[in-house]
């Protein structure tokens, strides 16, 4: 399905201006139409003004009003029309109806949140008439939609929670109305499919021979060191499987991202294992440092010559007072080294 920009003229004011004129010579034909009839006159004055009175609104079933970003998918009789995406008053033919098959879905998203507040007892009556005289339209301002929390598994197999905001936007009306059944719900769908198919390629944290990319070549891809990465491959993704759709998807983001609560605990040790071991590693390799640095600066200035025994036992004092957890007490020999 291709789309039909239509470039009509913006004669609506012109059509609405003229219906009330038309009116009000019909109101004031059939005044003068029942006074020549009272006179024995001919009453056809009086019967036109009352049939157009009648039947003089038609036309303006054809006055539509677009807002900026928004268009009107039009049909008469089954056949597409157009599409009018130009803001202003304009009036179509009357037979003409407009087709949004999304207009009453409601998701997580930005546009489809109704703001009705009990205090204001009207509020529902005007929510009701707006979406009376929107509901018909497309809107082709950028939205978001954010889908709730899914449980996948990454590729060690750790089941994760993970959300994503997806903005997105209509570029091709026609697509979006007649090549889909309901726009809305087939990119929600799209992004909850393409979310299972990204995170399931990554592990939560960086693991060891883990091929992220499908070069055969193992990297350090993960889902939280990773992010930008995975958010633009889910965002590739969900664009390969809404181009039909006539759906731009601008970009997504990655809202929420946590081991799933079975597991979360027993993960939360893991990395704090982790944690303290690379502390570990780093206060040792610090203190066998600072044991070197003690060793040669004794032995180039000879302050003290120590043979093997007093070096081994040196060394180890100096590691037990460097790598201890508490702070070590000191004792003082005041007799001979032997």
């Amino acid at each position: 399905m291709k789309e039909i920009v239509l470039s009509n003229k913006k004669n609506g004011m012109f059509v609405l201006l003229m219906v009330v004129a038309l009116y009000a010579f019909a109101i004031l034909g059939s005044v003068i139409g029942g006074i020549q009839v009272g006179h024995d006159g001919s009453p056809v004055l009086m019967i036109v003004s009352i049939v157009f009175l009648c039947i003089g609104w038609f036309p303006l079933c054809g006055l539509q009003v677009l807002k900026p970003q928004e268009a009107l998918v039009l049909t008469l009789f089954g056949k597409y029309v157009g599409t009018l995406k130009d803001h202003g008053f304009y009036f179509v033919n009357p037979f003409c109806t407009s087709v949004n098959p999304a207009a009453k879905t409601k998701l997580s998203q930005s546009g489809d949140v109704s703001h009705t507040s009990a205090a204001n007892p009207n509020a529902g009556v005007a929510a009701a008439i707006d979406f009376q005289n929107m509901g018909k339209k497309i809107s082709l301002k950028i939205m978001t939609l954010s889908n709730n929390r899914q449980k996948i598994n990454d590729c060690l197999g750790n089941p994760v929670e993970i959300s994503i905001a997806v903005t997105w936007r209509i570029v091709d009306t026609a697509k979006a109305v007649f090549n889909v059944d309901n726009y809305k719900e087939f990119l929600s769908l799209q992004c909850d499919s393409a979310l299972r198919n990204i995170v399931r390629l990554y592990p939560y944290d960086v693991a060891p021979g883990v091929d992220t990319t499908g070069d055969g070549v193992a990297d350090e891809g993960s889902l939280r060191g990773s992010s930008e990465i995975v958010a633009a491959r889910i965002r590739d993704e969900i664009q390969a499987r809404v181009n039909e759709a006539g759906i731009e998807i601008v970009e997504a983001r990655i809202t929420y991202l946590a081991y799933a609560p079975e597991i979360a605990a027993v993960m939360l040790q893991r990395q704090q294992a982790s944690a303290i071991i690379d502390a570990r590693k780093m206060i040792v390799d610090g203190a066998v440092g600072m044991v070197e640095m003690a060793l040669e600066r004794l032995s180039e200035n000879e302050m003290v010559v120590l043979d093997e025994e007093r070096k081994a036992a040196m060394v180890s004092n100096l590691l037990v007072v460097l790598c201890g957890n508490h702070d070590a007490q000191p004792i003082v020999n005041t007799g001979s080294l032997y």
